[in-house]
């Protein structure tokens, strides 16, 4: 493959999958404390902790802008992960080299 249609991840340094792993830990208990801080949408696992399900310590409008936030936060996470799945992968060039320095696999 040359060099002018090479995707941008297979020129990566190796520090890039550690920094978006690390992003991706931090977007992934973001988005944990975003779901726990929700307000119950009907008793469910809610009221089996003692909450009421029905009030929200951060007005009666926050849902509406923290089920927003939890969308886009979770877009990021799958966005994150699906860059990560990309850029660790080896390319077809790298599996053939491989192969040949180590044909009995």
């Amino acid at each position: 493959m040359s060099s002018a249609m090479m995707p941008i991840w297979a020129a990566w340094p190796a520090w890039v999958p550690f920094v978006l792993n690390i992003i991706l830990g931090l977007a992934g208990v973001f988005l944990i404390i975003l779901v726990l801080i929700q307000r119950g949408k009907g008793g469910g696992l809610a009221g089996a902790f003692g909450g009421t399900g029905g009030s929200s310590a951060f007005g009666s409008r926050a849902g509406d802008t923290f089920t927003r936030i939890t969308i886009y936060t979770a877009a990021i996470w799958i966005l994150l992960i699906m860059f990560i799945i990309k850029g660790t992968q080896p390319t077809e060039e790298l599996k053939d080299v491989q192969t040949i320095q180590n044909p009995d696999q």
